[in-house]
């Protein structure tokens, strides 16, 4: 009777097709820089040097508080053009531009001559008393009514939203706005509105 030579036995080891190596993670997307500037999350550091416009006294008297008395400094005045419905708009990204630029929030006052700015309602809702309080810590962008510039402190730029409001608002405005600016001073509006302020002595 033939032998039949016995033949290995062959182990099952192939268990499948492997599981596919787990893929790499992908970074999610980075956290976008705040665009809302009244509340512009961590404050944004200080450059070490100030910038100063060229037509800017360097000895500016007094730290921020009610107006100083009359300086010979003279605030560079920009003018952005802007409707009265795109002003607060536009006053927005001028101050997106300055924290960006190195500005501190505590150095910006915004000041709207129509509607309240959505930052100044909400606070408002508050109470007054409270209002004022975020004024004058003065560690971020100030929002308040140009009527109520009188009230409002000096900060290193004033921006000004000309957004509609009673016909002399930008008159009685500008001169207030101005004089609470002591390095800056933006407005945003109709320019030829503005042009006829500001020529006529701002």
């Amino acid at each position: 009777m033939p032998l039949i030579p016995e033949e290995p036995q062959i182990h099952e080891s192939a268990q499948g097709p492997r599981i596919a190596p787990t893929p790499r993670p992908v970074p999610g997307p980075r956290p976008a820089a705040s665009s809302r500037p009244g509340r512009p999350g961590p404050p944004r550091p200080t450059p070490p040097v100030q910038r100063t416009p060229r037509d800017v006294a360097p000895a500016k008297p007094g730290p921020s508080g009610p107006a100083a008395p009359a300086t010979t400094a003279t605030p560079q005045i920009q003018l952005i053009p802007a409707s009265a419905e795109g002003a607060l708009d536009a006053a927005e990204e001028a101050v997106d531009m300055l924290l960006e630029s190195g500005r501190a929030p505590g150095e910006v006052l915004v000041l709207t001559t129509g509607a309240q700015h959505p930052w100044a309602e909400h606070e408002l809702s508050f109470g007054e008393a409270s209002y004022w309080a975020q004024h004058d810590a003065g560690d971020d962008v100030f929002y308040a009514d140009a009527a109520l510039a009188s009230r409002a402190a000096s900060r290193p730029v004033v921006v000004v939203a000309v957004n509609g409001g009673p016909a002399g608002a930008a008159a009685t405005a500008l001169p207030l706005a101005h004089s609470r600016a002591g390095a800056l001073l933006i407005v945003c509006g109709d320019p030829q509105r503005i042009n006829s302020v500001l020529g006529a002595g701002v």
